[in-house]
């Protein structure tokens, strides 16, 4: 299968070109500054001349806090640049598989949001994110949207790593326990993608680590797994107070029958350990 990846330069992209190469599939990776997502007219002529059989879209705009001062760049990026691949998958017959994001509901539910559960951002990060999720269904284009949440790994920011350089640095680190939710290696998240685009799995599906945990309960873990002596003291989320209100509930499930079911999220802190050494 060919296969266009966009965002191909960050933590997630890069890891979705290696795990499709390493499955026999013939990976193109894009981004900036070789293709604009934001100019329509490049995208389509770039997917009419690579004519893949999918595309797996993971370009976003990320920074939470930023989108906030910057909501119309967010949503040049996150909306419209989707809507831009979308119409030129349309156009060709390539499937998208989109990566989206726990922040489009509101964080305040006390069970695991499902597929079907309403969204309602709260934040600018989460609107421009829910606008490109619509974006795409409007296309036309087959498709696939993958909301996950916590994302971490290599080659890129990250809380584990964070966690990881505060311990070399100090004896205790204060962590908020007030915000529940599931971490995802991109290790794991990648095949799981690879896989709703050679299945061309249409729909949303949800697709975060398995089992739930606060923030604390995280660095907990990876110290644990580290063998770092650090002590974390737990905290309120009035502690640290950013641009964007961070959501208290960001747990993801699934009420697919197909549903792709992502290992423990222990086993994705251990995993990620293992690979960096």
């Amino acid at each position: 299968m060919k296969l266009v990846v966009t965002g191909a330069a960050g933590m997630l992209g890069h890891r979705v070109v290696a795990a499709a190469r390493e499955r026999g599939h013939d990976a193109v990776a894009s981004d900036l500054p070789e293709l604009d997502l934001t100019d329509a007219s490049a995208v389509g002529r770039f997917i009419a001349c690579e004519a893949p059989d999918a595309i797996v879209h993971c370009a976003a705009y990320t920074d939470v806090d930023g989108a906030e001062a910057h909501e119309q760049l967010a949503r040049r990026v996150n909306a419209d640049a989707t809507a831009n691949v979308g119409a030129a998958a349309a156009a060709t017959g390539s499937f998208v598989v989109a990566v989206s994001t726990d922040y489009v509901f509101a964080g305040d539910a006390d069970r695991p949001y499902v597929e079907s559960a309403v969204p309602e951002p709260r934040t600018a990060y989460g609107r421009t994110k829910l606008l490109g999720e619509r974006a795409l269904a409007a296309s036309g284009a087959g498709h696939a949207i993958a909301r996950t949440a916590w994302l971490f790994g290599a080659g890129g920011p990250n809380f584990v790593d964070t966690m990881l350089r505060l311990a070399g640095e100090r004896d205790e680190v204060r962590v908020v326990d007030d915000q529940v939710g599931c971490p995802t290696w991109t290790g794991f998240l990648a095949p799981a993608l690879l896989e709703l685009a050679e299945r061309r799995a249409g729909g949303i599906h949800h697709l975060a680590g398995a089992g739930s945990c606060s923030w604390r309960d995280l660095a907990v873990e990876t110290f644990r797994v580290a063998g770092a002596d650090c002590d974390v003291i737990a905290v309120s989320s009035d502690e640290f107070v950013r641009p964007a209100p961070r959501p208290a509930w960001s747990v993801l499930g699934s009420e697919r029958d197909d549903s792709i079911v992502l290992p423990p999220w222990q086993d994705h802190v251990a995993a990620y350990l293992k690979e960096q050494g």
